[in-house]
């Protein structure tokens, strides 16, 4: 029961990294076949890995709830509750490429998207009402409400699944996600920036979280282009496509900037491992399968040999994450 009472919420990051991989490994498999069943094994352990994941989430909310109420106010953890919707969500869009499965997709998107809801608001709530926040509490990890909110359009396919009021729903919530999530985001990048700037680094156990920022500039692209092909309203694509690049644009910045502070951490301070590392496997994910659509919308070879290069350092921190969780090493 004491692992139950301190049980962290942000474990479904390990579910939103897994699911990065699962879709990336499967939309390469052009390039090397054994990849197709590779990346549909993974929808599947990610399936497994949600639910038995969720259940003592869940339970936690029953039989604890004043220590789960007490992550969520806290200015640090509590925007780790954002990971379960997120997951949610991702897994959801596994099962759309990977299975085609859209009735389970289905049902899992609707309940990603009331969790997504209820934390991308209840978590600024909090923020908003607690008074300062202390400068060591600003972090990445504030930005996983907004990714939660901007992959909602994963499951754009339901705009055109749907009819009636029930299609409007979706075309609403679809937009209403991408708009809410990437424009928080952008605030959030400036405060999380000033951050970096006025203060020291993050501890070592945090370096991963530096990475965060590919999250939600890599699924941004993706939710996009899904928007932009299933949308049931008129819209005038060229524009949000060339926009679209314009966002992976900052990506490769960051991806840059990720890997030298990360080389800096390794090489003057050190990169001990903790749960934290997952924060290396979603964001990269998520800018892996955004190369990838920049690469097929824009007819660019060389764009898709770098998303396919960036795939291997992608499972092999995956594995190596995934390995230390299962054993019970980190936090």
């Amino acid at each position: 029961m004491k692992r139950l009472k301190n049980f962290n919420p942000a474990v479904f990051s390990s579910v939103m990294g897994t699911g990065a991989v699962g879709l990336a490994a499967y939309r390469y498999s052009t390039y090397w076949a054994p990849l197709k069943e590779l990346g549909m094994a993974l929808t599947y352990l990610n399936a497994v890995l949600y639910f038995a994941l969720l259940l003592p989430w869940l339970l936690r909310w029953l039989f604890y709830r004043k220590e789960a109420l007490e992550d969520l106010r806290h200015p640090s953890k509590g925007h780790f509750y954002g990971t379960s919707g997120a997951a949610t969500v991702v897994l959801a869009a596994q099962f759309i490429v990977t299975l085609h499965d859209l009735t389970v997709a289905w049902y899992l998107w609707l309940w990603g998207l009331v969790l997504t809801l209820i934390f991308a608001f209840w978590m600024s709530y909090e923020v908003f009402i607690a008074g300062e926040v202390d400068l060591r509490h600003l972090s990445p990890a504030w930005y996983i409400p907004p990714v939660a909110l901007v992959i909602l359009p994963f499951g754009s396919v339901f705009m055109r699944e749907t009819s009636g009021y029930v299609s409007q729903f979706v075309v609403m919530v679809n937009y209403l996600g991408w708009g809410a999530g990437f424009f928080l985001y952008l605030v959030l990048y400036a405060v999380v920036t000033l951050r970096f700037i006025r203060h020291e680094l993050m501890p070592p156990q945090m370096a991963p979280l530096i990475w965060m920022n590919l999250g939600p500039i890599g699924a941004s692209v993706t939710a996009l282009f899904a928007l932009i092909k299933n949308s049931t309203i008129p819209i005038p694509e060229e524009p949000f496509i060339v926009f679209a690049f314009f966002i992976w644009g900052l990506g490769f910045w960051w991806l840059v900037m990720a890997t030298a502070l990360t080389l800096h951490y390794i090489r003057n301070l050190s990169l001990p491992y903790s749960g934290a590392w997952w924060a290396f496997v979603f964001p990269l994910g998520a800018f892996t399968n955004a190369t990838l659509d920049i690469g097929n919308v824009f007819g660019l070879t060389l764009m898709k040999d770098f998303g396919f290069l960036l795939l291997w350092p992608l499972l092999a921190i995956w594995t190596f994450t995934l390995v230390k969780m299962v054993h019970g090493r980190g936090s």
